[in-house]
């Protein structure tokens, strides 16, 4: 496999956004969630950053709300902490894979149960 210069990048901005939301962003829409990864583009201009959360939709909502007012912050932030030429406009999504994991766990109990 190999490991090239946007999953570095990545990586980094992944520990650095998750040691911001530790300590630096106050936001009280912004509560227990964990990033999950970064996805960058080859030209490291795009960085979709990935969490996940324990909540209901309407959670899930004022989330992303309090993630977009934040931006502005994480992305200066992200400036002087990597030293990148170019810093790549952030994105933030929600990552439904670990609901969806314990979703089919769920159907597999119930199929070895029935």
């Amino acid at each position: 496999m190999t490991y090239n210069r946007s999953d570095r990048v990545g990586e980094e901005i992944r520990k650095e956004v998750a040691t911001m939301l530790f300590g630096e962003i106050h936001d009280p829409r912004v509560g227990f969630v964990t990033i999950t990864k970064v996805i960058l583009s080859k030209d490291l201009r795009q960085a979709k950053v990935y969490f996940s959360m324990i909540g209901s939709g309407e959670d899930k909502e004022k989330t992303m709300e309090g993630f977009k007012s934040a931006s502005g912050y994480i992305k200066r932030e992200l400036g002087k902490r990597l030293k990148l030429r170019c810093m790549p406009e952030l994105t933030f999504k929600f990552d439904d894979s670990l609901e969806y994991a314990s979703r089919i766990e769920t159907i597999i109990k119930e199929i070895k149960g029935a």
